[in-house]
């Protein structure tokens, strides 16, 4: 309910009004059943205009901080983030990783949209970087479709960073789902599931238009904040 009220009449109308959102190919998004809608992650906003432009309530793995902070902000984060029916998931690997796959993985056997960025967190500096495998293995498990979608200009309104969004339009483009069938009983092949990443990030970086570089983004966030942003743009290999 507190997803639909604040879609339609709190958060989703000042969206339209401020930043003018455009979609291309919302015809590639199935009006029923399963499907990950993969997308590229350039900013705070992006779950915020995928859910507002989408017909159907799309559902995020939300990392688990979201839900545990504390004083009035922690506790307001958390409301808003359960109310919206977003689901908080352990990121700090092993067991945990082997749960937040269960649980997307039943997000998807239920029928339902799963919101996944597969860099695994925000581009430090707008570029592209190398997928992880998890969503893959979603996919296979509950044997359904990927909907690639690359968000635009996200990234120049709001990079990781700044709290106060600038004005200016954005816009999401959806790619033709990717059927992955012909790996059903393969999930636990970790060759399968780099090629269905790296498949999928590859129409990605099609739609998008970014550069992309094969580092994981927290390897980059890492060199950035050792080296400065100019030196890790040099050895990234991209133009400063």
């Amino acid at each position: 309910m507190l997803y639909w009220f604040l879609k339609h009449f709190v958060i989703g109308p000042w969206l339209k009004v401020l930043f003018r959102p455009w979609l291309e190919g919302s015809e590639n998004v199935p009006n029923e059943g399963p499907a990950v809608v993969a997308s590229n992650h350039l900013s705070f906003s992006d779950s915020f205009f995928l859910a507002l432009m989408l017909n159907r309530p799309i559902t995020f793995l939300a990392k688990s901080e979201y839900f545990t902070g504390r004083g009035i902000k922690g506790k307001l984060t958390a409301w808003f983030f359960r109310g919206v029916g977003q689901v908080p998931i352990d990121r700090s690997g092993g067991r945990a990783a082997e749960a937040a796959i269960n649980t997307g993985a039943r997000i998807l056997n239920e029928g339902n949209l799963l919101g996944i960025y597969p860099e695994g967190t925000r581009s430090p500096n707008g570029t592209m970087y190398r997928g992880r495998t998890g969503f893959a293995r979603m996919a296979l498990e509950s044997m359904s479709p990927v909907i690639p979608v690359a968000m635009i200009n996200t990234f120049e309104i709001q990079p990781p960073g700044r709290l106060r969004p600038s004005l200016r339009r954005v816009g999401m483009r959806f790619g033709p789902a990717l059927d992955f069938s012909r790996y059903e009983g393969l999930e636990d092949d970790r060759f399968i599931l780099r090629s269905v990443t790296d498949e999928v990030m590859y129409e990605l970086m099609t739609l998008s238009g970014q550069e992309y570089v094969d580092m994981y983004a927290t390897r980059a966030k890492e060199l950035i904040a050792a080296g400065g942003a100019a030196d890790a743009q040099a050895m990234l290999g991209l133009p400063e």
